[in-house]
């Protein structure tokens, strides 16, 4: 692949610099990261002569990636956004963004809503914006990153590493700042779901029980990735995930997909008349109706706040 490539020569090319070169080194041997900075020239300020830190008139995804390998190697410091010092990794995201045109709010929960909704890694794109959500302790979205392609990204990962590509695992949210008309993929049809696996289920099933077809099939996504035979090691079952005790009180197959698809638009369709509102009937559908009682809004729980953020963020994408 040309971008991986790409990337391993402009590591070899830091090396060389930052870690070779005498005149980068402090007196003491130790390597003067500001100075190698200045050498290197980054400022944080795109280059306009054609080099690696080009910013065009307009992003791309060739721009996105070609800016974001320039800080390969930039130490992490945690606040940081100044590449001289060292980047955090939204401070990363927001810079590279930045020099070519795009502006992302400073923190990873925040860029987390910037721009569009991707619904799987199977649809990101090169220069998509990569969310994770890795600090148990306090829910939500905490890193980012942005996508090259080939389940590869590249982020300021944690203190003690540097700006590196990395294996991108499995992104809590995926988002699409860069604009349309640049993106490289097919404008939306006017069919609803096209292309989605059961879309003629999740259709005939919403239109049934009165719920929205797009939320079904983001459910059926984050559930199981489509899988109508897949099985939790908690013993959930088929596309919708169900429960054997939740199935059978529902009266559903749930290793068929017509009956599961059917079973869960009922279900959800009674989960949003019990607590007025999706987000609430989507946090009930995975922690269950007790516990959102219980609480009293979405409970305090990392999956339960990740699945309702990414089933409405894959919905949205579905639309």
């Amino acid at each position: 692949m040309e971008g991986v490539t790409a990337v391993q020569s402009r590591i070899a090319e830091i090396q060389a610099r930052f870690l070779v070169n005498p005149a980068v080194r402090s007196s003491s041997g130790t390597a003067n990261w500001a100075s190698a900075a200045s050498a290197a020239g980054l400022d944080g300020v795109g280059s306009t002569d054609g080099g690696w830190g080009t910013a065009p008139s307009t992003a791309s995804e060739a721009a996105v990636v070609a800016e974001a390998q320039k800080y390969i190697g930039v130490p992490y410091l945690w606040g940081g956004t100044d590449p001289s010092t060292g980047l955090d990794c939204s401070g990363f995201t927001q810079l590279v963004f930045g020099n070519l045109g795009i502006d992302l709010p400073r923190v990873s929960s925040q860029q987390a809503t910037a721009g569009r909704p991707v619904a799987s890694l199977a649809d990101a794109r090169p220069g998509d914006l990569v969310f994770f959500d890795y600090t148990s302790e306090r829910p939500g979205i905490d890193h980012v990153g942005i996508y090259l392609g080939d389940e590869k990204m590249i982020a300021a990962p944690q203190p003690g590493e540097s700006v590196k590509v990395q294996d991108v695992g499995t992104p809590t949210v995926i988002r699409r700042v860069l604009p349309e008309a640049t993106a490289a993929v097919p404008a939306a049809s006017g069919a609803a779901l096209a292309g989605v696996p059961y879309a003629n289920l999740f259709t005939q099933a919403a239109n049934r029980h009165g719920v929205d077809a797009s939320l079904l099939a983001a459910m059926a996504s984050q559930e199981s990735s489509f899988n109508a035979s897949a099985v939790s090691p908690a013993g959930a079952q088929g596309l919708m995930q169900f429960m054997p005790s939740t199935a059978a009180g529902l009266g559903v197959n749930p290793l068929d997909p017509s009956s599961a698809i059917d079973g869960a638009a009922r279900y959800l369709s009674n989960l949003t008349r019990q607590f007025g509102s999706t987000d609430l009937a989507l946090a009930a559908y995975n922690a269950g109706p007790g516990t959102v009682s219980r609480y009293g809004g979405i409970p305090p729980y990392t999956e339960t706040q990740n699945y309702v953020r990414a089933v409405m963020s894959k919905a949205e994408a579905y639309r």
